[in-house]
């Protein structure tokens, strides 16, 4: 039996052991097909309503991963959270540049046969709740209802019958800039609602979102009171990263990256540098002792920092002057906020990932080292 659809071609032997073929550039996009990931005998065991005919993929605005680097930790935890802890709402998030939707991909690659709906939206242009919930009904080949009321209901009784996973990723990009980190946008503020349901009404599905910030409603102290969970991501500090990047020195290349904190799309950047003004001699671009900023890595940091409340940029600008870390009454002394604010900003640098507090004999604060030399250099009146 033939299916046409969406540029794909589906070949289905309705035999007991079924033969799959396609044609086309996404062989995710699925709308049509009840037999594509039919459970063999293992699979049944799942939480997966088997009785159910819907299975729908579509994963046209998922990145393609042609390589994967040393994160076999985090996607362990992924499964874990998912399948054993039955986790229905996962929070991956950290600074640009760490890998979240790479290792969010990789997960789905690994696990797509797992679920009956997988769906992948990005917000970086984000569009209402409205809209959004009645593109997942579509995909579910469902007709979404007059209300967003009625489409939720609609929603929710497909992620209550079938095992779903939904994925959001740029979430950052629904929140107020020059506002505290989290602060939803007006037209937007239906998410936070959505985001409560999911972690509050009772279903079998999980939706993961990324984001450059941590949302409010990932910040729940008692795990066992909801069904949640945050992974947070770091750089990456691995010469791997660095193969094929036309880099000479590998002896240095560790430092390389110590310097950048491990940033993909920062050592990407400053890699086209060296290879263009040191013909890759990573040791010559190291000896001149300068955390360089590139022309691309500068647009990224001056949306960050456009983006920070009014207290958040008096305290970095005031933290940017120190090269190690310090505590909360050295850095508050010499600043004009209120007690309030000041907290307020320094927990929302924190959401940021542009802040890291440091436990050790007394707690201390640290601005990321990339962004502290921008700030430096760009930032000062």
């Amino acid at each position: 039996m033939f299916y046409f659809g969406k540029s794909i071609l589906y070949y289905i032997n309705s035999s007991q052991n079924s033969n799959i073929y396609w044609s086309g550039k996404n062989p995710y996009f699925d709308f049509s097909s009840p037999i594509l990931n039919q459970p063999n005998k293992e699979e049944e065991k799942s939480n997966i309503n088997t009785e159910s005919k819907l299975s729908s993929y579509d994963l046209t605005l998922a990145p393609e991963i042609i390589k994967f680097y040393q994160r076999g930790t985090q996607l362990e935890q992924l499964s874990d959270w998912i399948f054993k802890q039955n986790t229905c709402l996962i929070s991956v998030s950290g600074l640009y540049g760490t890998g979240k939707t790479t290792l969010v991909k990789r997960f789905v690659d690994l696990n797509l046969h797992k679920f009956a709906v997988v769906i992948w939206r990005r917000l970086k242009y984000p569009q209402s709740l409205n809209l959004l919930v009645s593109d997942l009904l579509n995909v579910c080949q469902q007709e979404p209802q007059s209300t967003l009321d009625k489409q939720l209901r609609q929603l929710f009784d497909i992620l209550a019958n079938q095992k779903c996973l939904i994925i959001l990723d740029d979430l950052q990009n629904i929140f107020i800039p020059g506002k505290f980190a989290g602060q939803y946008k007006v037209e937007y503020q239906d998410y936070q609602n959505f985001f409560t349901m999911i972690r509050e009404v009772k279903h079998q599905s999980h939706v993961i979102v990324i984001s450059q910030q941590q949302s409010p409603e990932m910040e729940c102290l008692d795990d066992e009171l909801y069904p949640i969970k945050s992974l947070e991501l770091s750089g990456l500090y691995d010469v791997d990263i660095l193969q094929n990047r036309g880099l000479k020195n590998e002896d240095y290349w560790l430092q390389l990256i110590d310097l950048y904190a491990g940033s993909f799309i920062d050592l990407k950047s400053v890699s086209i540098l060296i290879n263009k003004n040191y013909d890759g001699q990573v040791a010559d671009f190291l000896a001149e002792n300068t955390l360089h900023i590139t022309n691309q890595m500068q647009s990224r940091l001056q949306e960050i920092f456009n983006h920070l409340s009014t207290q958040e940029k008096e305290i970095v600008l005031h933290l940017s002057k120190f090269e190690i870390p310090v505590t909360r009454d050295y850095l508050k002394e010499s600043l004009s906020l209120s007690v309030i604010d000041f907290n307020n900003g320094l927990q929302s640098l924190q959401q940021r990932y542009l802040v890291t507090k440091i436990k050790n004999n007394k707690i201390l604060f640290l601005l990321s080292s990339v962004f502290r030399e921008y700030v430096r250099n760009y930032c000062q009146n």
